[in-house]
């Protein structure tokens, strides 16, 4: 008989916050006030990248795409999430596992594109006579396709792994989205195969986009110790600040919630994280570009005098 047939679980209870009452009223005014933040910080970077000719440089557009995937993580998690965290509330099983494919899909290419701007940090810095070459527009253009279809593709292998797995209870997630871990916990098969599956989809998607930053950041630091004068060194450290100050924070979370023992975290605690990883990283990248970045606070200031 087909795999699928057997499912018994049709839809799947999250919690939310209600198991947690004294933090109810602060976790909801974070899925409220947070992702309006979110959408109109990351909208305002889209359009002034958009309407700016001196923002038409390689680091914006790709900054551009990273503020889609930020909104794309906003629109998956928040909207059901604010409904769930309060009450809890019931989800299809269905609509679970899409939500879970679509939010995998925007951190994976997140973690791509992290890994893209530092390579455009190393070439504007370490070989600037041919950074215009290296990384042209059509180069740009076919670096980002890549990475959203790669997620695209390394997240649908996970989802027909997870659609083949039967769910015979219990249905309760105590969560606010629907995760992969959760998600697993609620299968009556042998989840090891898919366990193997995402250990090694982790190594192209988290570890490969990680070290290479590293390495292109030890080469930019030797480019920036050979410059003679402070003036030149500090431009380009300030250069490369706002995209390293991004990258500590979401790998910073990314480690907390996923590689920690499970057993040495609280259920509150992996929400608090998950709350920083899907609601407060979003919307904190724009404001570190705007406030670190001159070009930009430059645009701002056009704006505001019009």
């Amino acid at each position: 008989m087909d795999v699928m047939n057997q499912t018994i679980v049709t839809e799947v209870l999250l919690l939310g916050f209600q198991n947690i009452p004294s933090y109810k009223t602060m976790f909801l005014s974070f899925l409220i006030v947070f992702p309006i933040m979110t959408v109109c910080g990351n909208i305002l970077i889209i359009w002034l990248v958009a309407s700016n000719s001196s923002l038409q440089s390689p680091m914006y557009f790709f900054l551009t795409q990273l503020s889609i995937s930020d909104l794309l993580v906003t629109t998956v998690i928040v909207p059901n999430s604010l409904y769930m965290a309060y009450n809890g509330g019931t989800m299809s099983l269905s609509g679970c596992i899409v939500q879970f494919y679509f939010f995998g899909c925007s951190e994976t290419t997140e973690c791509v594109l992290l890994s893209i701007m530092g390579y455009d940090r190393y070439l504007a810095i370490c070989n600037p006579l041919s950074y215009s070459s290296l990384m042209n527009p059509m180069v740009c253009i076919t670096l980002v396709i890549i990475s959203w279809l790669l997620s695209l593709s390394l997240e649908l292998i996970v989802l027909i792994s997870t659609l083949f797995l039967q769910f015979c209870g219990p249905n309760v997630i105590d969560h606010f989205f629907c995760d992969l871990v959760p998600l697993l916990k609620l299968s009556c098969s042998d989840t090891i195969y898919i366990e193997m599956e995402v250990l090694i989809i982790s190594v192209p998607v988290i570890f490969t986009p990680l070290v290479s930053i590293a390495v292109f950041y030890v080469y930019i630091v030797q480019a920036a110790l050979r410059i003679s004068t402070t003036s030149g060194r500090s431009k380009v450290f300030s250069t490369c600040s706002s995209h390293l100050l991004v990258v500590s924070i979401f790998y910073g979370t990314l480690t907390g919630i996923y590689m920690l023992p499970t057993k040495q975290k609280s259920m509150t605690v992996n929400k608090i994280l998950s709350l920083l990883y899907t609601v407060v990283t979003p919307m904190i990248n724009p404001i570190i570009y705007s406030l670190r970045n001159r070009d930009i606070k430059e645009a701002l200031k056009k704006i505001s005098c019009l």
